[in-house]
Order: structure tokens, then sequence, then C-alpha cells
């Protein structure tokens, strides 16, 4: 059997394991959906990360306004910044579809990444930066029939060239019409038993290599980050705590030190989303504090008891997001759940899922809604999600759910900017394999995007983390701190500041807009819960859709 796989390997040494690849800064969602303006052209980005590094990412782009006639893509890795990134590849016209380009980017490389797409129009040449994290997450095994070809034609080589061997010493050395001398016969036996030999030792320390290789690469491929949740009472108020296991981290060099190198996304260093287990009807979107190196904590508010799932979003220094995932249980409250960590952090309770209206009303309660429906929200303002009733979406087909706000006298509402953009939205499929944190923009992360732009503005050829881990760290936190002493639209505007392609202007031009689109492609047939989440005078509400998705047609 081991010949076999050294027979294997004789013959496709040339070629790579395969590994797929996910995009971590969500769960269940590959690819990643860009949405937004380069000039006069408006773009709608599709990357869909590929199964095999190095390979291609497929890399789709749609022209909603301006005209443009050529795209190119390239990608640019955060460790080696401009500088180290290769030409850029050509992104073709599909045929028959008016603005839409098609085409392939090689990532030779795991880990923070993005793909830098250059359009040339009417409008001039324009850049646009698309974060996307690849990694390697598992191994493939070799096709069995493919397998036994593989060792076939090895061992067929490895007869040819032994018998070749075999020959050079003895057929070989005849004159024309001599026939072999027992001499001869055995000098062919000879070479042809060294050659048999030395291919057999070729063939076992290839094969010891490969192993070894794999073994390697097994060791060091991406695997989540792993925390652990539960709730504790102090002074007669239910804690949330996750604490992140670093032993499930691996100790590669990149890796070894993340949780001291956390950024914040959107003026939070992290986003956790408890949505309650198989109903989907408690939701909370909270902020919890950093207490140590690997333990967060904030106070629940009046969820009911139950099971619940989480999803932790944080997002390191080279722009690589994550999600930390744990189930928790609960309990009823101890006292009145009156504390907040964090003035952002909000819940809401709606009717369980296939069970509508099955829900007593009070202020934290939300009738769930469908498209083409309204849904009141607890002050009174009302959402529409555009669309027919009844609608089925198709699995892996990229769409913008667009949203519609409407205050108590129904006029369009004017919306204010909630952690720096004019909503959020989370994504859960009814079985939890799906969660995603979606903003307007896309379903990437805004600070990942910012660390790339910085990186690539960076001339150093080749980063290398250096300095204080709890210097970086505490750091963080005074900045952290210092944005909870400012006034709700102080902050707002700093955070919308610091994201690119936000300026004063489309700030204050987003409190005129009532219309929200989020762009996704739901990954799966099932059902799905949207919480979508607005600001208005000052409060934070949360709307509740739900979608159903079916297989995607042929």
């Amino acid at each position: 059997m081991r010949l076999l796989k050294a027979f294997s390997f004789f013959v496709v040494f040339s070629f790579c394991l395969l590994y797929s690849i996910a995009s971590m800064a969500h769960v269940g969602s590959a690819g990643v959906l860009f949405q937004g303006q380069a000039g006069a052209y408006r773009v709608l980005v599709s990357l869909q990360p590929p199964d095999v590094i190095p390979g291609t990412a497929q890399v789709t782009v749609y022209m909603e306004s301006g005209n443009v006639t050529s795209v190119l893509a390239r990608p640019i890795y955060f460790r080696t910044g401009d500088k180290g990134a290769p030409s850029s590849d050509v992104i073709s016209p599909v045929p028959n579809q008016t603005g839409q380009f098609q085409g392939i980017v090689w990532l030779m490389a795991g880990g923070a990444s993005s793909v830098q797409i250059t359009l040339d129009g009417d409008d001039g040449k324009k850049e646009l930066i698309v974060p996307i994290v690849a990694v390697s997450t598992a191994q493939r095994d070799m096709p069995a029939g493919l397998g036994v070809m593989l060792s076939i034609l090895g061992l067929l080589l490895v007869v040819i060239l032994i018998t070749a061997i075999g020959a050079s010493a003895s057929d070989g050395l005849l004159r024309k019409g001599a026939s072999l001398t027992p001499k001869q016969r055995r000098s062919r036996w000879v070479s042809m038993g060294v050659a048999a030999v030395a291919c057999t030792g070729i063939l076992y320390i290839g094969s010891s290599w490969w192993n070894s290789w794999a073994d390697d690469y097994k060791r060091y491929m991406y695997k989540p980050i792993l925390g652990s949740a539960k709730i504790v009472n102090q002074n007669n108020e239910r804690v949330f705590q996750l604490t992140v296991d670093t032993n499930s981290i691996n100790k590669s060099s990149q890796r070894r030190t993340v949780m001291s190198f956390l950024i914040p996304d959107h003026g939070k260093l992290m986003h956790l989303f408890l949505v309650r287990q198989n109903t989907l009807d408690a939701f909370a979107h909270l902020h919890p504090e950093r207490r140590d190196t690997t333990t967060f904590e904030a106070y629940l508010p009046k969820l009911p008891a139950g099971r619940y799932l989480v999803y932790a979003d944080v997002v390191q220094r080279s722009g690589f997001a994550e999600t930390i995932t744990d189930t928790i249980d609960i309990p009823e409250i101890y006292g009145n759940a009156t504390l907040k960590t964090d003035p952002e952090d909000t819940y809401v309770v709606t009717d369980p899922l296939n069970n509508p209206k099955q829900i007593p009303v009070d202020e934290n309660v939300v009738i769930c809604g469908k498209p083409g429906t309204k849904t009141k929200l607890k002050d009174g303002t009302s959402i529409v999600w555009e669309g027919k009733p009844e609608v089925s979406f198709e699995a892996g087909k990229p769409y913008q759910l667009a949203f519609e706000v409407f205050g108590p006298d129904g006029k369009p509402a004017v919306l204010e900017p909630y952690l720096g953009m004019n909503g959020h939205a989370a994504i859960v499929r009814s079985d939890g394999s799906v969660y995603i944190h979606l903003h307007p923009v896309g379903t990437y992360s805004m600070a990942a995007q910012q660390i790339m732009q910085n990186r690539i503005a960076d001339t150093t050829k080749i980063f290398r983390y250096s300095g204080d881990a709890k210097a970086f760290r505490d750091s963080i936190d005074r900045y952290i701190a210092g944005l909870k002493l400012l006034a709700p639209a102080e902050r707002d505007r700093l955070l919308m500041a610091s994201m690119s392609g936000m300026s004063a202007h489309d700030m204050e031009g987003m409190k005129h807009e009532n219309r929200i689109v989020f762009p996704y492609a739901f990954p799966k047939a099932g059902q799905y819960r949207i919480f979508l989440q607005i600001k208005r005078n000052g409060q934070v509400l949360t709307g509740i859709f739900d979608a159903n998705v079916k297989e995607a047609s042929m």
C-alpha cells in the first residue's frame, strides 16, 4: 500500500494537496459581497475564494451605474502589501450581459488579503479594495479511481525505467547481429536490480516527504478560535462571560498573540449576538468589555431563559476577521436586569419561527415580517421590506435586500447613524449553521477594509509584528474608553470619518435616507431570520423578518 502511494507521488509530484477555503468573518457563508461607489461608478463585486491554495478566486463585477470599458483585479496580501503584490488580471465582459464582468484572480497565500479592483471608463480609472480572508481549513482525500489510475501509471513508468536501464547495460552495448553473452545477461539483471532498489528508495523518500509535508500543513492549517461562554451572578445581575481558549489557536508566529492584537470594528472590540436556539424568537446585540486578554463580559438584558446560540465577532490587527461560536443556557432573570455594559447594547423578543403572532406584546416585542409587508417597531416606526409576499429566494444568488423606514406619521423616517452606519443586520439560519453580520456596504468588516487600505499605503514590503503586546492592548482599551465618553453624534462622526469612503457630506446625506440596502447571497436552502437594526431619536430599533430560501435552479 505504501508503494502505491509512492507511485502516485512519483506521477503527481508537482500537484498540491486540495484544501477548502472559508471566509472567517461569519459562519457558513463563503465568499464576499461588496457594494460601493468609486467616482461615478457604482458597483457590486462578488468574490468566491478558491478551495485550493494556491488557487483562483472567482471575481464578478456588476456595474450598477457608470460606463466602464475595462476591469482589472489583483490580490494584495497584508503581509507583503502593495510592493509585494503581483500584476493585475483582466476581468472580461460577460457576453450578452451588459455591465457585467467576470474573471479569476490567483491567490497564492492564505490569511488576511484583499482584491484590488481597477475600473476604467468614462470617469477615468478608479480603484476599490475588497477584503477577503482565505485560509486552509480541511484536507481533501484523493478520489479512489484517480489514485488507482495514478498508481498504475506510476508502476508502468518505474517498470519502463528499470527495463531501459537494464537494456542500456546489455542490449544497448551489442553490435548488430550479436547475441548476449552470459556476462552481459548478468550485467543486465544486476543493473535492473540496482535500478529497482534505487527507484524504490527514491519513491520511499518522496512518499515520506509528501506525508511529512501534508502532516505539517494539516498541523498549521486554520482552526477557528474556540470560546467558552457562561453566565455568572454578579450582585444579582446576570453577566455573560466569554473566555477564549488560547490552546485552540495555532502556535504559528502570526497566530500566537491573536487576542493581544485585536482592533475595534465600528468602535467596538467585540460584537456579540445572542439568538435563542431553534425558535430564533429572542435576540441581543451586545458589546462585551475586555476584562483581561482572553475574557470578555457584558451585562445581559431582559432576555428570556433558554439555550442561545453565541456569535462573537472580532478583528485582528491584520484585518483577519473571525467569529467565535458557542451555545449557552441563560437562566431566568435574577433581579431587574437594568444594567448595560454599553449604551448601544440592545435586545428584542419576537414570535417563534413557524409559530407567528404567538407571543404577548410589551415594549421589547416586535412581530416578525416578510417581504412586501410592513412591520411596526416599538416606537411606532414602520419598516417595509421591498418585494413580493411569500417570495422564495434562491441559494447562492446575490440579492439586494432593500428596506424602507417610515415614521409613526407614515412619512419617510429620518435615520441616525448607528455605530457609524445607517443600519446593521444579522442573518441566522434556523439551525444556526449560517450567521452573518451585514452592512449596507457588503458582507465584510469595515475595519478589515481600512486596515488593508492603510497597508497598501505603507511602503514596507514585508510586515512583521513588533512592539509590546500589552502596550498595544492597553492603547486599544484607552481608545475604546475614550469613544464611550463622546456624545453619540460626535462618536458616529468620528467612526464614519475613519471608515473608507465615508465623509462628513456622506454622513449628513445619510440622515435623510430612509432606504437601506444590504447585498447578500443566502448560501443554502432553508429558513432564515433577519434582524435589522437602525437608530432613530437616539434609540436603537430592531425589525425582524423571515426569508424562505430554496435550492438554486439549474
